[in-house]
């Protein structure tokens, strides 16, 4: 998995697979990236400092790896 933000753009996106995708738009600002097999392969976030942000404290990412067992 992969976590970039372009601080420029103000876009995060976070890479689970690195392969050929369909993108489909939850929002104006939020889309979710499909392989070919309809799992999810990627999320972007648009103006990611504004949805992620909050005044009282900053914004913090926390990255869990979960194994089946």
């Amino acid at each position: 998995m992969k976590v970039k933000y372009d601080k420029e753009a103000d876009v995060l996106y976070i890479e689970f697979k690195d392969t050929t995708v369909t993108t489909k738009r939850l929002d104006q600002d939020i889309a979710v990236d499909y392989d070919e097999k309809g799992e999810i392969a990627g999320i972007e976030v648009l103006s990611a400092s504004l949805r992620l942000s909050s005044k009282e404290k900053p914004p913090r990412v926390i990255l869990e790896n979960l194994v089946a067992s």
